[in-house]
């Protein structure tokens, strides 16, 4: 297959960006997104020229670092899908993409399509934890904890961080990665205590991170890669009381 790709390229967070056009062509079916930008890499140092910075890790779509904006749609249109999930297959029919980063003031760019998510780690920080005192761990099976819950629990902790929900919304909102961390705590009985002060200091944090508010627009819950419920947002309302 032969693509012709509009990447953005930008050097820093102080400088204007600009898309630039690429052809690459011999791609099969079943590369990966992600392979198909290291060839494009590979043939850009054999030429000289700068390579093209982008974010990935495990490449097994569990830790959410591989953040493009793929013709529109973060993480690509398919699904339920991380990038790096995402295969050449899918773009068959088309033979123009264009590839960008996270468009969010509060996720800057560090170089080209990589941007810095460090905003979502200060949040966590605030209060993204249970408070518990030092010492010997308790028996595990000393507190019981309901299936229904320990399942919705794990629901919303299935949320990976990686920004796609504050990439696709109009006000750049937050809300639902934060929702979905409030709600997996709150959910569990070691939770509960710290669940209100919990949530407004994860609130406060976010605002002051320059992330917007939500207005239910809801296109987050359809760009998640996991699939995290917009229950969870309701149930932070509901802790927030």
């Amino acid at each position: 297959m032969i693509f012709t790709l509009h990447i953005w390229r930008q050097k820093n967070v102080n400088t204007q960006g600009k898309f630039a056009v690429y052809e690459i062509d011999n791609i099969d079916n079943d590369t990966s997104f992600l392979e198909m930008l290291d060839q494009l890499n590979e043939r850009l140092i054999i030429q000289g020229e700068d390579c093209i910075v982008f974010d990935y890790d495990c490449r097994e779509g569990i830790c959410g670092a591989c953040s493009l904006v793929i013709n529109g749609y973060p993480h690509g249109e398919k699904s339920a899908t991380t990038t790096c999930q995402l295969y050449m297959r899918e773009y068959k029919n088309q033979s123009e993409l264009w590839i960008e980063p996270w468009r969010a003031n509060s996720f800057p760019v560090i170089k080209d399509l990589t941007v810095d998510r460090s905003a979502f780690d200060r949040i966590m920080q605030s209060g993204g934890y249970i408070s518990i005192h030092t010492g010997c761990a308790p028996e595990a099976n000393n507190t019981l904890v309901e299936k229904h819950a320990s399942d919705e629990a794990f629901n919303s902790a299935t949320c990976i961080g990686c920004g796609a929900c504050v990439a696709v919304c109009p006000n750049a909102s937050a809300t639902l990665f934060v929702a979905a961390k409030i709600t997996h705590l709150a959910l569990l009985p070691q939770g509960q205590i710290e669940s209100k002060n919990r949530a407004k200091k994860l609130i406060l944090k976010m605002q002051s991170e320059g992330f917007g508010s939500c207005s239910n627009h809801r296109h987050c819950a359809r760009v998640c890669p996991k699939d995290v419920s917009l229950q969870n947002i309701t149930r932070m309302n509901k802790i927030l009381g």
